[in-house]
């Protein structure tokens, strides 16, 4: 068989951030601001968190997010404290986090195949591409892709790539357009009212330096090499690497009935979350346990040149470990290059499926 990688564990409890998405009124400006009306009734997330979650310091700088969606868009907006704007980036599709630079990944159905990457920079420049399964999988990624329709907005609070200048932030304004995602959705539409689908934001931040008037990123001095980055997320992912889609947030696609009831914001937080929190919670915790043993077999191949077939083998490798080990049936069948794991949901009629390449499906 081919010789895997290991698959790093992520050091994480399993709790992705959770989003109501609702309904847009009226239509925006396209300034780049989110102090107009159009965003007025959206919330705001979370603050971005380091990339690895608490086992690293909170970001130095600011980062939320508004989302909002109607039958055309699915609009995203996002706002960056920064008192160093630049970017340089200026032709489509170039690598745009070379910059500091806002990005968005959405995953349709959850599968962890067939998903999104959107980047964008200070100059307004993006990169969209399609990723057929993450690179971990051996998965390609499609550059050719474009996301035709798609309008984006910048604003600065300040000024670009001016040291000189007294910097407050920047922010963007995004809509992506229903017909061109629903291409990797559940039955080839648009979210329905209840529906959610995975997302995760990113953004990347360089350390910089000022020399001779201008931005610089900062290197090592004893290497003279580039310093890493800052990778700052809406759902923290416990490992430096945005390609793991089954840690990514839950956006819920609430509709006209609860995107404006009477009463206070943390009433309406609790009419949207139920479609998430007490129909669909146990099913994910499922998919999380497959997932899980995914990350086990893929260590133990790379070892052992051959996958597991024996349960509790398997659970003694890497740290994490299954929520429910003796109380559910696990199904393994491998051979020296593939695998799938499986098992019954709670209905009884149906299981659900993981394989070798992460793919995860229900029949």
């Amino acid at each position: 068989m081919r010789k895997l990688s290991a698959v790093p564990e992520p050091q994480i409890i399993f709790n992705p951030k959770i989003y109501s998405c609702k309904r847009a009124s009226g239509s925006s400006e396209w300034t780049g601001r989110l102090d107009q009306t159009f965003w007025q009734n959206a919330e705001w997330t979370e603050d971005f968190v380091d990339i690895e979650g608490d086992r690293r310091p909170l970001p130095a700088k600011r980062t939320r997010v508004k989302m909002l969606w109607d039958d055309q868009y699915f609009y995203i907006g996002a706002e960056l404290e920064e008192n160093e704007i630049w970017a340089n980036q200026q032709e489509r599709d170039s690598v745009i986090f070379q910059d500091n630079d806002f990005e968005i990944f959405i995953d349709p159905d959850g599968d962890t195949h067939q998903y999104y990457e959107f980047e964008i920079n200070a100059l307004n420049t993006v990169w969209d591409l399609l990723l057929v399964k993450p690179y971990r999988d051996e998965g390609p990624a499609v550059n050719g892709w474009d996301i035709s329709g798609l309008r984006t907005a910048v604003y600065v609070d300040g000024e670009l790539n001016n040291p000189e200048a007294t910097n407050r932030m920047w922010s963007v304004e995004i809509a992506l357009p229903w017909r061109i995602l629903q291409e990797c959705a559940v039955e080839k539409r648009p979210p329905l009212p209840g529906e959610y689908w995975r997302v995760n934001f990113s953004r990347v931040e360089w350390q910089i330096d000022i020399v001779n008037g201008q931005y610089v990123k900062r290197c090592d001095p004893v290497t003279g090499k580039l310093l890493p980055e800052d990778n700052w997320v809406w759902s923290p992912q416990g490992v430096v690497n945005m390609h793991y889609p089954e840690l990514w947030g839950y956006v819920i696609f609430a509709g006209e009935d609860i995107t404006r009831p009477s009463g206070s914001e943390q009433e309406l937080r609790t009419v949207a979350a139920p479609h998430i929190l007490l129909i669909e919670q146990e099913k994910e915790q499922i998919k999380w346990d497959l997932r899980v043993l995914y990350y086990k077999q893929r260590m133990y191949a790379l070892e052992h040149h051959r996958y597991c077939t024996n349960l509790e083998e398997l659970l003694q490798i890497g740290d994490l470990k299954l929520h429910s080990v003796h109380t559910r049936q696990w199904n393994i069948e491998a051979t020296s290059s593939m695998f799938q794991i499986a098992t019954v949901l709670p209905d009884g009629k149906s299981r659900i499926c993981i394989r070798e390449d992460g793919w995860v499906w229900q029949e």
